[in-house]
């Protein structure tokens, strides 16, 4: 393997130097060619007096000369001898017609006595000759096209070798002080992150009051969170308050085709940092050269192994590196080296995870303060709509509502535009809304069978809205609200959200029959099947006992394995396959009593939905409160609990 990476490396490098030498042969080509027309263009010009002296209208022949002179015709000669031409005047010409161009041979010795015999008015005159000029000018011409063609082979086998000495220069991008227009006030969501970095920017500005009790300054801190909750505007908000020297690269400028660039790149990058220390460097992505070494099929890169190498022995080697932090961001620590991770190098890891409500809600005040919000927009009301969502995507739900509000003319973002934008960012783009026909009641079935079933199943997420719109790949949605934060989910909430999962598919059965269901449920089979499969595999939430059955699958360029191995035996195979059936039917089971249970109610509500379309969440408890007696009394119950809870207190 060695020899062969060796011989495609040869002649890569062959292939490089052709391609290096090809620039200046065709330089060479093209000065060839523009010598040779500047050539023919110079014997154009010096061919000018012959090309001159073709004959035009008011020439004469030598021949007829001769006749005319014998017949004594001619009246006055005058002869040019740096041309060789006579100019003949004839007798009857009048004075204002032009002399006869006569072109004479320059040995007839015998032409000029002929003239004096004859008395005739004879005289030579000697004109300016321009054609040694123009040679001597073209002539010059060429030359310093070629000189200057040479010049240009040599600028770029300069430039050339140039190239080759900065080949393995850093890429980096250098500021004495960054300004980037954002500090630590303009990020919000990330407290817990900003307290741990605030504390290096101090160490930067005031060494002292860390060495005064024997602290030692971090090597580097590696930012981990999952795209979009940060981590590279908390770099720019580094670089804004730190005040000092900044170095900014990502992983992929260092690793190269040549194997020993990327080295050669990273001890450049230190080189100048230590010059300028302290200072910050920053590699965004570091996951691109700091991936583990010697995994994967074929064995590793050894342009990337190097790379790392060399990383690794610059930031904690013999030499050291004090008075440089560096600063890594990536999304996915578990493909890192372990020495890139061990203390010395990256002593901290800050998680830069996804904001919680009180975190979504400072993002969106940051994101709110250059655009035109109405009055009745609640930010608070959108961060409990979007949990999950980072801010990128809390600064891209902003700006898709301002575009909305543009493209509808209005002033100022209403919560319409907001709830909108959540909408396409969730589920795609809004469709042409279906015509009142059998396929679009089956779909409001199906989604108030969700929402019926998510409203009477305890332990739910709150119905939001039901809509009949379509969006993305799906003819209807039912959205929920949860009401508290995403975290530890309890056994009860999953069988609640595999029953409502099954809401729709048990609404067709119930209504249309067990013949008419459609492959509209496919997706909510798919997604009952992963969570089923989990509680008996992964979160030991079945009779066969808290065993993780199924492991995480490592991926083979980590050096997992080829195939995908079981953890049990058939006979356990077999056990989970019955276990997640039980699972699915008694929840598709529990979903069709409440479907039986409130059938008036949602006939009801889904002719209402087809008229309107859209139904909010509070309306829609509201009616179901109205038509079904089940989930009014269960109302009443909980109030009355509510209410005898609150005397007890009292």
């Amino acid at each position: 393997m060695e020899n062969c990476q060796i011989q495609q490396q040869t002649k890569q490098d062959r292939t490089s130097v052709r391609r290096l030498n090809r620039q200046p042969k065709k330089t060479k080509a093209v000065i060839g060619r523009l010598a040779a027309g500047w050539m023919i263009l110079q014997t154009c010009f010096l061919a000018t007096p012959v090309l001159a002296q073709q004959r035009s209208k008011n020439d004469l022949s030598y021949s007829e000369f001769l006749e005319k002179l014998e017949s004594n015709q001619i009246t006055k000669v005058e002869i040019d001898e740096t041309t060789n031409k006579a100019s003949v005047v004839l007798k009857g010409q009048s004075q204002d017609d032009a002399p006869k161009e006569v072109l004479l041979f320059e040995q007839d010795q015998n032409l000029i006595p002929k003239i004096r015999a004859k008395n005739i008015d004879f005289s030579t005159k000697t004109s300016l000759d321009h054609s040694t000029t123009v040679g001597i000018l073209l002539n010059l011409l060429i030359i310093m096209v070629l000189l200057s063609g040479l010049i240009m082979i040599l600028r770029r086998s300069a430039n050339a070798s140039g190239q080759a000495l900065n080949f393995g220069r850093s890429k980096a991008k250098f500021q004495m002080e960054a300004k980037t227009g954002i500090q630590f006030d303009d990020v919000a969501g990330i407290e817990e992150a900003k307290e741990e970095l605030q504390e290096v920017v101090t160490f930067l500005k005031e060494p002292e009051r860390f060495t005064a009790v024997g602290a030692k300054i971090p090597r580097g801190v590696l930012l981990v969170g999952p795209p979009g909750t940060g981590k590279t505007l908390l770099a720019k908000a580094i670089s804004g308050e730190a005040g000092v020297p900044f170095f900014s690269i990502s992983g992929s400028e260092f690793v190269e085709m040549f194997v020993g660039v990327g080295a050669s790149r990273v001890r450049d990058l230190f080189k100048k940092a230590k010059e300028n220390a302290p200072c910050l460097v920053f590699i965004d992505e570091i996951d691109a050269v700091g991936r583990q070494r010697g995994t994967g099929i074929g064995g590793g890169n050894d342009e990337r192994e190097q790379t790392l190498n060399q990383l690794l022995t610059e930031m904690d080697g013999f030499e050291g590196n004090s008075g440089i932090i560096v600063i890594a961001a990536t999304n996915r620590p578990d493909v890192l080296d372990k020495a890139l991770l061990r203390p010395g190098r990256f002593d901290r890891q800050v998680i830069v995870d996804y904001p919680d409500l009180q975190g979504r809600l400072g993002i969106l005040e940051v994101h709110a303060r250059g655009k035109k919000i109405a009055p009745e927009v609640s930010l608070e009301a959108i961060a409990r709509r979007t949990p999950g969502f980072s801010g990128a995507d809390l600064a891209n739900l902003l700006n898709e509502a301002a575009i909305l509000t543009a493209r509808r003319h209005k002033q100022a973002v209403t919560m319409l535009e907001v709830n909108d934008a959540v909408d396409r960012i969730v589920a795609g783009m809004e469709g042409v809304p279906l015509v009142d026909s059998k396929s679009k009641r089956l779909i409001a079935y199906h989604e108030v069978g969700h929402a019926i079933v998510a409203t009477m199943v305890p332990g739910h997420d709150p119905v939001e809205k039901v809509t009949l719109i379509p969006r993305g790949g799906a003819g209807g949605l039912t959205w929920f609200t949860p009401d508290e934060e995403m975290g530890l989910e309890s056994k009860s909430k999953i069988l609640a959200k595999i029953t409502a999962t099954l809401g729709g598919r048990a609404a067709e059965e119930e209504v249309f029959g067990v013949d008419e269901v459609t492959q509209g449920a496919s997706q909510d089979i798919q997604m009952v099947t992963s969570f089923a499969r989990q509680m008996v595999t992964k979160f030991g939430m079945s009779d066969l006992g808290a065993l993780a059955l199924e492991g995480q699958d490592q991926p083979v360029f980590l050096g997992g394995d080829y195939s995908s191995r079981n953890e049990y035996s058939e006979e356990v195979a077999a056990q989970i396959d019955i276990r997640i059936r039980n699972i699915a039917f008694d929840c598709l089971n529990k979903a069709k009593n409440i479907i039986s249970e409130n059938r008036l109610a949602i006939d009801r509500i889904v002719d209402l939905l087809i008229e309107r379309e859209t139904i909010d969440g509070t309306e829609f408890r509201e009616l179901l409160a109205k038509f079904s007696p089940v989930y009014g009394s269960s109302q009443k119950e909980d109030k009355e609990n509510k209410m005898r809870s609150l005397l007890s207190k009292s």
